[in-house]
């Protein structure tokens, strides 16, 4: 008799729009899904703090609507090669379903477990549910991947359009026989002593419904103002979807459709398409969050680290009054508005001087939206040795940024209100001399090999 079917969810926390889902329901035999905490595969980055404090509550979220639906999530913790053949022994499942993961080394887990589980006579399937369009199906002319964003994103649209997405299951038979599963609890992903995540809590609710909510919001009330107003961190214009899609409570194609729909969605389909550039970048460069996309800045001289210096940084301390604040609202809710990353990344680089890598770190364990794609992407965007980067001399002034995208210091004043007072404090740096500074490192880079 045909066992039951597996769909192992991974960033795809949700019902609707899941072709794993999908083709496990199609067999017509009880389906189990299954969710690993896999933080022993080599290679496999731990998650950071922020995020497990978002992946429990959307695990949560995504375990009450299986049961709903008559379905059941177990949840195990362990290296995915095994722990996932040990739930395929333990179900006596005969099928396993799973969406597509473009990092290097959750390929390489990915393609192992395939192997082995077919040698055993169990049916596997990967499906395209995380990113627009498959990172091999987009390639220059002569077969390489592309390093500029334009004509990247023009080769994308030019062929045929992201497909629809699929419904949202009513129905789902659960196992006749259910299998051990952890407790989400004990996993400990909230954190304890301290508990630093009130401002979490009060910003954010994760999982599927709540993501479809914000999308609907977004597409009636913000999408229209969104290309004029989306630079200035005070006017809420943004769509404030990144956690929904990093964790994929909502998919991409649906996002795509529905602002198609929309009718006036088209610079923000724009920047869908910088995030499908960021996914596709990791495909083709694994080790995008440790090394120079460009090679010849491996040449950059970062001077020793000052550990004050950086931690001034992370707790918004610097004395500018745009980076102080979006530093604070990034520890306070675990999100930061896009301009002010850009900024505040800039000052970390190229005013203290202080390697990208350790900035992205810091906001790998901060944000609720860092994924291993767009993080690092991003990070090495602004320092110039990226896809498509910004020039290295583009050194973000954050005073002037401050004046030109919150003029009239809402911003600043909700989240460094100091700054805004008769005393707001000494800037920890002169902006003139450390850029002269940081245009001096970068002449090695220009001497050094393109690479």
């Amino acid at each position: 008799m045909p066992g039951p079917s597996i769909v192992w969810f991974r960033d795809d926390l949700r019902l609707a729009d899941n072709p794993a889902l999908r083709a496990a329901l199609d067999r017509d035999e009880p389906v189990i899904g299954l969710y690993v905490l896999d933080e022993e595969s080599p290679g496999v980055r731990p998650l950071g703090g922020a995020a497990r404090w978002w992946l429990h509550g959307s695990l949560a979220s995504l375990a009450e609507r299986l049961a709903e639906r008559g379905g059941t999530l177990v949840l195990r913790r362990g290296p995915a090669a095994q722990v996932v053949k040990k739930a395929v022994a333990d179900a006596s499942a005969s099928a396993i379903f799973w969406n597509r993961r473009y990092g290097g080394p959750e390929r390489d887990v990915d393609a192992g477990l395939k192997s082995d589980l077919r040698e055993d006579g169990v049916e596997v399937a990967s499906f395209g549910g995380s990113v627009l369009f498959e990172p091999w199906t987009v390639t220059t002319g002569a077969g390489t991947p592309y390093s500029v964003y334009s004509p990247f994103w023009r080769a994308c649209l030019a062929g045929p359009p992201p497909r629809a997405p699929l419904p949202e299951p009513r129905e789902i038979a659960g196992p006749r026989h259910p299998i051990a599963s952890d407790d989400l609890d004990d996993w400990d992903l909230l954190p304890q002593k301290p508990d630093w995540a009130g401002g979490l809590r009060e910003t954010w609710e994760p999982g599927e419904p709540a993501a479809r909510r914000r999308l609907r919001e977004f597409l009636a009330d913000d999408i229209a103002h969104y290309g004029k107003a989306r630079d200035e961190p005070a006017a809420g214009a943004t769509s404030l979807l990144s956690p929904r899609l990093r964790w994929g409570e909502v998919s991409p194609h649906t996002v795509w459709h529905e602002g198609v729909e929309s009718g006036s969605a088209g610079k923000f389909l724009s920047e869908l398409g910088w995030r499908e550039f960021a996914w596709h970048t990791l495909f083709h460069f694994p080790d995008l969050a440790t090394k120079n996309l460009r090679r010849e800045f491996d040449a950059f001289p970062w001077p020793r680290l000052q550990p004050s210096r950086l931690e001034a940084w992370q707790r918004g301390r610097t004395g500018f009054a745009l980076v102080d604040a979006g530093m604070r609202e990034l520890w306070e809710t675990g999100y930061m508005h896009n301009r002010v990353r850009m900024v505040a990344a800039s000052f970390l680089i190229k005013n203290l001087l202080i390697d990208w890598r350790r900035g992205e770190q810091w906001f790998w364990d901060t944000l609720v939206d860092a994924d291993a794609a767009n993080n690092p992407f991003n990070w090495q965007w602004v320092a110039g040795s990226g896809a498509d980067a910004a020039p290295y001399f583009r050194i973000f002034n954050p005073e002037l940024q401050a004046k030109k995208f919150d003029p009239d210091g809402h911003y600043v004043r909700q989240w460094a209100p100091e700054h805004r007072s008769d005393e707001p404090p000494r800037p920890m740096v002169d902006l003139g001399e450390t850029r002269r500074a940081a245009l001096d490192a970068y002449e090695a880079v220009k001497r050094a090999p393109r690479g």
